[in-house]
């Protein structure tokens, strides 16, 4: 063990005497996340798409980074938000490196591309009281900052977890609305997880819908494929 490592451990067993915590990702006590889940947390990009559009994400979601996740996003860890934003920055760099060199999906090569955040609703808001991806990319310090509030509803929507594809589609359908500041810009479109594909395709619509060009997204994690198929969120 080194020094460095030494005081580091030091210090985490002090913080542990006064504020009492396990780790979001396995339980262990007295770590906020444990040394083999920061490890499971490290990011390896991984481009799909849905309907042309090219979705890069960090990890999948299962096992240890489904479980930090959820304890972030529903059980108010938001010790974690620095842990997460390692692989969102990840994403988004790939994003901005392989969609510039290629000229991928309607962005224009070249072009740095503007992060545009997907929206949460106000049910989410009020039972979380703070935004989960936005205040894990604000941890991020991407090099192009994002356009805040981009984005918005024009309706509510329910959540999606536990909807099927074809129900998180209609639940999204014609739910955003874009900002015309958009417009002639190369937007990734920046979500946490991937699932069935409906935010991003509705996201891409709006923003198609003001004149802006979707370059692809970029999120956290991905649910795992299954039969070979292209993921959708």
């Amino acid at each position: 063990m080194t020094a460095q490592t030494l005081i580091r451990e030091s210090l985490l067993d002090a913080a542990a005497i006064v504020l009492p915590v396990r780790c979001a990702g396995c339980g262990r006590p007295d770590r906020s996340l444990c040394d083999d889940c920061s490890a499971a947390l490290r990011p390896a990009a991984r481009v799909d798409a849905v309907s042309g559009i090219p979705i890069w994400s960090s990890l999948p979601y299962e096992g240890i980074p489904r479980r930090v996740l959820l304890a972030y996003k529903d059980g108010g860890r938001v010790d974690v938000v620095r842990a997460l934003a390692r692989p969102l920055r990840f994403a988004v760099a790939e994003a901005q490196r392989e969609a510039t060199g290629r000229g991928g999906g309607d962005g224009a090569g070249g072009a740095a591309l503007l992060p545009v955040l997907v929206p949460s609703t106000r049910a989410a808001w009020r039972r979380r009281g703070y935004h989960p991806t936005r205040a894990v990319l604000a941890r991020a310090h991407i090099l192009v900052p994002p356009l805040w509030r981009a984005l918005r509803l024009s309706r509510q929507t329910a959540d999606q977890a536990g909807l099927t594809a074809t129900e998180r589609s209609g639940n999204r359908e014609s739910s955003l609305v874009a900002s015309p500041r958009l417009a002639r810009r190369d937007c990734l479109i920046v979500d946490d997880i991937v699932t069935s594909g409906a935010t991003i395709l509705e996201a891409a619509r709006a923003i198609r819908a003001v004149g802006g060009r979707v370059a692809g997204a970029a999120a956290i994690a991905r649910t795992p494929l299954r039969g070979g198929a292209h993921a959708q969120t």
